[in-house]
């Protein structure tokens, strides 16, 4: 009888082992199968992610390297200009069309094209005389300017009473009586812009 119950003891025994262990491998394999499924998602996260950037390198790369069938654009270069600044002094319209100063503008441009020298202009407000036109003169000389072209009867006047005084200043003066060492006039008449751009290329190269 004792023995018949160690030999049931035992059996009980040895059936709750095989429950424990069962229990812990069927815990070891729930386990097992969440991490492989937290695994797989993972990997069909990383795997999309990897083609969304392939994708957006490859239409990248088209754009890029697509065939474009238009000419480049070129480069917008600055006009590269030389150290001398040719001024001109005009009466109280400036450089409105139809005027004689306007042709003399157009004559500098034309130099300018050539010798690539600034251009610019003053004109006298106010009383058109020759002592109101002497101060917008003496204002383009203290701006340093090399070629000083007058148009108008007070500029021209102005002018010339005021270049034997700056010697290094070529003047050119449209209609003036006087020439003189770094003196020139030209016609007011036909052809003055033809005129106004020989002088002004002859005097700025003078000037270097």
């Amino acid at each position: 009888m004792s023995k018949q119950v160690r030999q049931v003891s035992q059996a009980r025994s040895a059936q709750t082992a095989r429950t424990a262990r069962a229990g812990r491998a069927s815990a070891a394999g729930r386990a097992l199968l969440a991490w492989l499924r937290t695994l797989r998602g993972r990997t069909i996260a990383l795997t999309a992610g990897a083609f969304a950037v392939a994708a957006a390198l490859a239409v990248t790369a088209v754009l890029l390297f697509a065939h474009d069938d238009r000419p480049p654009v070129p480069a917008t270069r600055a006009r590269a200009y030389t150290d001398v600044d040719t001024c001109l002094l005009t009466g109280e319209r400036g450089i409105t069309a139809g005027t004689p100063a306007a042709t003399v503008w157009q004559g500098m441009q034309d130099a300018s094209l050539k010798t690539h020298a600034r251009v610019s202009y003053a004109q006298v407000t106010g009383e058109q005389s020759v002592g109101n036109a002497r101060p917008f003169l003496n204002g383009l000389l203290q701006r340093s300017c090399d070629v000083v072209l007058a148009v108008g009867t007070p500029e021209v006047t102005a002018a010339e009473q005021t270049a034997p005084r700056y010697k290094k200043v070529a003047f050119v003066l449209v209609g003036g009586a006087h020439a003189g060492a770094n003196v020139t006039t030209v016609g007011a008449g036909e052809g003055l812009r033809a005129e106004v751009a020989e002088a002004v290329e002859r005097t700025t190269d003078a000037s270097h």
